[in-house]
Protein backbone atom coordinates (compact mmCIF):
# COMPACT_ATOMS: atom_id res chain seq x y z
CA UNK A 1 0.00 0.00 0.00
CA UNK A 2 0.72 3.67 -0.63
CA UNK A 3 1.61 5.74 2.03
CA UNK A 4 4.00 8.59 1.18
CA UNK A 5 4.67 9.92 -2.58
CA UNK A 6 7.46 13.02 -2.11
CA UNK A 7 4.90 15.63 -1.50
CA UNK A 8 3.90 13.96 1.19
CA UNK A 9 7.32 13.67 2.37
CA UNK A 10 8.12 17.27 1.47
CA UNK A 11 5.17 18.60 3.70
CA UNK A 12 6.41 17.12 6.63
CA UNK A 13 9.62 17.98 6.60
CA UNK A 14 8.55 21.67 6.20
CA UNK A 15 6.37 21.29 9.31
CA UNK A 16 8.61 19.95 11.64
CA UNK A 17 11.36 22.74 10.25
CA UNK A 18 8.28 25.74 11.14
CA UNK A 19 6.66 23.81 13.85
CA UNK A 20 3.92 25.06 12.46
CA UNK A 21 1.33 24.23 9.64
CA UNK A 22 0.21 27.49 8.56
CA UNK A 23 3.89 28.33 8.30
CA UNK A 24 4.68 25.58 6.40
CA UNK A 25 2.15 26.02 3.63
CA UNK A 26 3.25 29.54 3.21
CA UNK A 27 6.74 28.18 2.31
CA UNK A 28 5.70 24.91 0.49
CA UNK A 29 3.75 27.01 -1.01
CA UNK A 30 0.74 25.46 -0.55
CA UNK A 31 -3.03 26.27 0.46
CA UNK A 32 -3.20 26.01 4.43
CA UNK A 33 -6.62 23.87 3.73
CA UNK A 34 -5.06 21.30 1.28
CA UNK A 35 -1.85 21.29 3.68
CA UNK A 36 -4.18 20.47 6.28
CA UNK A 37 -5.90 17.76 4.45
CA UNK A 38 -2.35 16.32 2.99
CA UNK A 39 -1.30 15.33 6.40
CA UNK A 40 -4.53 14.23 7.61
CA UNK A 41 -4.92 11.91 5.01
CA UNK A 42 -1.59 10.13 5.25
CA UNK A 43 -1.48 10.00 8.85
CA UNK A 44 -4.73 8.46 8.10
CA UNK A 45 -3.33 6.30 5.83
CA UNK A 46 -0.07 5.48 8.65
CA UNK A 47 -3.50 4.72 11.12
CA UNK A 48 -0.12 6.72 13.24
CA UNK A 49 0.14 10.95 13.98
CA UNK A 50 2.78 12.50 13.19
CA UNK A 51 2.75 15.64 14.78
CA UNK A 52 1.18 16.74 18.07
CA UNK A 53 -1.09 19.75 18.08
CA UNK A 54 -0.37 22.51 20.11
CA UNK A 55 -1.99 25.98 20.90
CA UNK A 56 1.24 27.83 19.18
CA UNK A 57 2.04 25.28 16.91
CA UNK A 58 2.92 21.35 16.28
CA UNK A 59 5.98 19.01 17.01
CA UNK A 60 6.67 15.82 16.36
CA UNK A 61 5.55 12.36 17.56
CA UNK A 62 7.73 9.37 18.24
CA UNK A 63 6.14 8.07 14.83
CA UNK A 64 6.86 11.62 13.25
CA UNK A 65 10.54 11.84 14.03
CA UNK A 66 11.29 8.40 12.27
CA UNK A 67 9.04 9.30 9.47
CA UNK A 68 10.99 12.67 8.97
CA UNK A 69 14.60 10.26 9.41
CA UNK A 70 13.36 8.12 6.64
CA UNK A 71 11.46 11.10 4.64
CA UNK A 72 15.20 13.17 4.21
CA UNK A 73 17.07 9.97 3.26
CA UNK A 74 14.18 9.53 -0.01
CA UNK A 75 14.47 12.99 -0.59
CA UNK A 76 18.28 12.74 -0.06
CA UNK A 77 18.19 9.79 -3.21
CA UNK A 78 15.76 11.33 -5.34
CA UNK A 79 17.37 14.06 -5.42
CA UNK A 80 20.90 12.24 -5.91
CA UNK A 81 18.99 10.10 -9.24
CA UNK A 82 17.82 13.70 -10.35
CA UNK A 83 21.38 15.01 -10.17
CA UNK A 84 22.39 11.88 -12.24
CA UNK A 85 19.86 12.09 -14.85
CA UNK A 86 20.31 15.18 -15.44
CA UNK A 87 24.16 14.98 -16.04
CA UNK A 88 23.45 11.84 -18.48
CA UNK A 89 21.25 15.09 -20.65
CA UNK A 90 24.27 17.06 -20.01
CA UNK A 91 22.27 19.58 -18.01
CA UNK A 92 25.15 21.58 -16.16
CA UNK A 93 24.64 22.42 -12.34
CA UNK A 94 25.61 25.93 -10.80
CA UNK A 95 27.06 27.06 -8.13
CA UNK A 96 25.76 30.36 -6.16
CA UNK A 97 28.06 31.36 -2.88
CA UNK A 98 26.17 33.13 -0.24
CA UNK A 99 27.53 34.59 2.72
CA UNK A 100 25.54 35.03 6.34
CA UNK A 101 25.50 36.51 9.24
CA UNK A 102 24.76 34.25 12.11
CA UNK A 103 21.25 34.74 12.78
CA UNK A 104 20.50 34.92 9.21
CA UNK A 105 21.97 32.17 8.72
CA UNK A 106 20.29 29.88 11.36
CA UNK A 107 17.04 31.29 11.53
CA UNK A 108 15.95 32.97 8.03
CA UNK A 109 17.50 31.27 5.27
CA UNK A 110 16.87 27.86 6.15
CA UNK A 111 12.98 29.03 5.84
CA UNK A 112 13.80 31.17 2.67
CA UNK A 113 16.10 28.81 0.57
CA UNK A 114 13.91 25.56 0.57
CA UNK A 115 11.31 27.11 -2.28
CA UNK A 116 14.40 28.53 -4.24
CA UNK A 117 15.71 25.06 -4.17
CA UNK A 118 13.13 23.16 -4.93
CA UNK A 119 12.21 25.18 -7.56
CA UNK A 120 15.91 25.74 -9.29
CA UNK A 121 16.75 21.39 -9.21
CA UNK A 122 20.03 22.45 -10.76
CA UNK A 123 21.14 25.08 -8.52
CA UNK A 124 23.94 23.97 -5.91
CA UNK A 125 24.07 26.31 -3.15
CA UNK A 126 27.68 27.40 -0.84
CA UNK A 127 26.74 29.01 2.35
CA UNK A 128 29.67 30.38 4.18
CA UNK A 129 28.76 31.66 7.88
CA UNK A 130 30.56 35.09 8.56
CA UNK A 131 31.16 38.44 10.53
CA UNK A 132 28.83 41.20 8.95
CA UNK A 133 32.32 43.65 8.07
CA UNK A 134 34.18 40.28 6.48
CA UNK A 135 30.75 39.38 4.27
CA UNK A 136 30.96 43.06 2.69
CA UNK A 137 34.63 42.63 1.83
CA UNK A 138 33.73 38.76 0.12
CA UNK A 139 30.80 40.51 -1.55
CA UNK A 140 33.38 43.25 -3.07
CA UNK A 141 36.16 40.50 -3.59
CA UNK A 142 34.21 38.48 -5.52
CA UNK A 143 34.65 35.69 -3.31
CA UNK A 144 30.80 35.25 -2.94
CA UNK A 145 28.00 36.05 -5.40
CA UNK A 146 26.03 38.16 -2.28
CA UNK A 147 25.39 38.54 1.37
CA UNK A 148 22.99 39.04 3.93
CA UNK A 149 24.45 40.94 6.38
CA UNK A 150 23.70 43.21 9.34
CA UNK A 151 22.21 46.50 8.08
CA UNK A 152 24.55 48.91 9.89
CA UNK A 153 27.90 47.80 8.39
CA UNK A 154 28.89 50.27 5.39
CA UNK A 155 28.22 48.49 1.69
CA UNK A 156 29.90 51.77 -0.01
CA UNK A 157 30.07 50.45 -3.72
CA UNK A 158 27.35 47.71 -3.53
CA UNK A 159 23.61 46.70 -4.29
CA UNK A 160 21.97 47.09 -0.77
CA UNK A 161 18.71 45.84 -0.73
CA UNK A 162 16.22 45.15 1.95
CA UNK A 163 16.01 41.32 3.53
CA UNK A 164 14.17 40.75 7.27
CA UNK A 165 13.95 42.88 10.23
CA UNK A 166 16.02 40.80 13.15
CA UNK A 167 15.46 41.43 16.88
CA UNK A 168 17.74 39.65 19.59
CA UNK A 169 16.10 38.87 22.96
CA UNK A 170 16.76 36.87 25.98
CA UNK A 171 16.14 33.31 26.94
CA UNK A 172 15.59 32.64 30.51
CA UNK A 173 14.96 29.92 32.69
CA UNK A 174 10.95 30.00 33.72
CA UNK A 175 11.84 30.99 37.11
CA UNK A 176 14.47 33.84 36.46
CA UNK A 177 13.83 37.30 38.22
CA UNK A 178 13.36 38.99 34.68
CA UNK A 179 10.71 36.28 33.09
CA UNK A 180 7.50 37.85 34.78
CA UNK A 181 9.00 41.37 33.84
CA UNK A 182 9.35 40.83 29.83
CA UNK A 183 11.99 43.44 29.40
CA UNK A 184 15.19 44.66 30.12
CA UNK A 185 18.11 46.65 29.82
CA UNK A 186 21.27 44.48 28.90
CA UNK A 187 23.23 45.66 31.19
CA UNK A 188 20.84 44.05 33.86
CA UNK A 189 21.98 40.42 33.25
CA UNK A 190 25.26 41.51 31.83
CA UNK A 191 26.94 40.34 34.42
CA UNK A 192 24.98 36.68 34.69
CA UNK A 193 26.23 33.32 33.57
CA UNK A 194 25.75 32.67 29.76
CA UNK A 195 24.93 29.63 27.33
CA UNK A 196 26.51 30.80 24.32
CA UNK A 197 27.52 29.96 20.51
CA UNK A 198 31.31 29.00 20.10
CA UNK A 199 33.56 32.11 20.24
CA UNK A 200 34.37 31.79 16.58
CA UNK A 201 30.30 32.55 15.63
CA UNK A 202 29.85 35.74 14.66
CA UNK A 203 26.87 36.46 16.68
CA UNK A 204 28.83 35.30 19.26
CA UNK A 205 31.57 38.17 19.29
CA UNK A 206 29.10 40.35 18.60
CA UNK A 207 26.67 40.10 22.02
CA UNK A 208 30.33 39.58 23.69
CA UNK A 209 31.27 42.99 21.96
CA UNK A 210 28.03 44.45 23.55
CA UNK A 211 28.98 43.28 27.11
CA UNK A 212 32.74 44.82 26.85
CA UNK A 213 30.66 47.99 25.91
CA UNK A 214 28.11 47.97 28.97
CA UNK A 215 31.24 47.21 31.21
CA UNK A 216 31.15 43.40 32.00
CA UNK A 217 33.13 40.92 30.61
CA UNK A 218 30.85 38.35 29.67
CA UNK A 219 30.68 34.95 31.72
CA UNK A 220 30.39 32.09 29.42
CA UNK A 221 29.71 28.88 31.25
CA UNK A 222 29.33 26.83 28.43
CA UNK A 223 28.79 27.20 24.68
CA UNK A 224 26.41 25.17 22.57
CA UNK A 225 26.72 24.44 19.18
CA UNK A 226 22.84 25.60 17.90
CA UNK A 227 20.25 27.95 19.70
CA UNK A 228 18.42 24.71 19.92
CA UNK A 229 21.03 22.88 22.53
CA UNK A 230 21.71 26.45 23.96
CA UNK A 231 17.31 27.32 24.55
CA UNK A 232 17.69 23.28 26.27
CA UNK A 233 20.13 24.22 28.70
CA UNK A 234 18.80 27.76 29.42
CA UNK A 235 15.45 25.54 30.09
CA UNK A 236 17.47 23.63 32.92
CA UNK A 237 18.54 26.45 34.75
CA UNK A 238 22.27 26.57 33.41
CA UNK A 239 22.15 30.31 32.91
CA UNK A 240 20.69 32.84 30.45
CA UNK A 241 21.40 33.08 26.56
CA UNK A 242 20.96 35.92 23.98
CA UNK A 243 19.03 34.27 21.19
CA UNK A 244 16.99 35.50 17.76
CA UNK A 245 13.49 36.26 18.84
CA UNK A 246 12.64 33.49 15.84
CA UNK A 247 14.75 30.85 17.42
CA UNK A 248 13.55 32.15 20.94
CA UNK A 249 9.82 31.83 19.92
CA UNK A 250 10.34 28.21 18.03
CA UNK A 251 11.80 26.89 21.36
CA UNK A 252 10.00 27.95 24.08
CA UNK A 253 6.74 26.23 23.25
CA UNK A 254 8.70 22.87 23.87
CA UNK A 255 11.53 24.38 26.80
CA UNK A 256 10.49 25.72 30.27
CA UNK A 257 12.03 28.87 29.24
CA UNK A 258 10.64 32.95 28.51
CA UNK A 259 11.38 35.42 26.57
CA UNK A 260 13.21 38.96 27.81
CA UNK A 261 13.18 41.60 25.56
CA UNK A 262 16.17 43.32 25.07
CA UNK A 263 15.43 47.47 25.25
CA UNK A 264 18.78 48.65 24.03
CA UNK A 265 19.28 49.80 20.33
CA UNK A 266 21.50 47.29 19.20
CA UNK A 267 19.24 44.62 20.02
CA UNK A 268 17.17 45.53 16.65
CA UNK A 269 18.27 45.61 13.13
CA UNK A 270 17.88 45.22 9.88
CA UNK A 271 19.00 42.54 7.88
CA UNK A 272 20.09 43.20 4.21
CA UNK A 273 21.01 41.31 1.30
CA UNK A 274 23.70 42.91 -0.80
CA UNK A 275 26.12 42.39 -3.96
CA UNK A 276 28.35 43.69 -6.44
CA UNK A 277 26.28 45.38 -9.70
CA UNK A 278 22.96 42.98 -10.62
CA UNK A 279 24.20 42.64 -14.46
CA UNK A 280 27.48 40.80 -12.59
CA UNK A 281 25.23 38.10 -12.28
CA UNK A 282 23.88 35.24 -13.85
CA UNK A 283 20.35 34.09 -14.14
CA UNK A 284 19.84 32.03 -11.11
CA UNK A 285 21.86 34.32 -8.75
CA UNK A 286 19.30 37.17 -10.37
CA UNK A 287 16.38 34.78 -9.07
CA UNK A 288 18.25 33.83 -5.88
CA UNK A 289 18.25 37.75 -5.56
CA UNK A 290 14.36 38.46 -6.07
CA UNK A 291 12.92 35.44 -4.21
CA UNK A 292 15.22 36.40 -1.10
CA UNK A 293 13.91 40.13 -0.95
CA UNK A 294 10.48 39.28 -2.61
CA UNK A 295 11.45 41.77 -5.50
CA UNK A 296 10.75 41.55 -9.23
CA UNK A 297 13.89 39.82 -10.83
CA UNK A 298 16.81 41.62 -11.46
Amino acid sequence: MRHFDLNDLRLILSIAEHGSLSRAAAAFPIALSAASNRLRQVEERLGLPLFVRHADGMTPTIAGRLALDHARRVLNEADALESTMNGLRGQARVVLRLAANTVANSTFLPVALGPFLTRFQLVDLQIDELSSRDIAAAVRAGEVDMGVLDGNVATEGLTSLPFRQDRLVLFVPAAHRLAAAGHCRFQEVAGEAFVGLPEARAMQRFVEGMARLAGKAMTVRVRAPSFFAIAQLVSQGVGVAVLPEAAAIRHRSSLAGAIVEIEDSWATRELRLCLRAPDDLGPEARALVAHLTGASPL
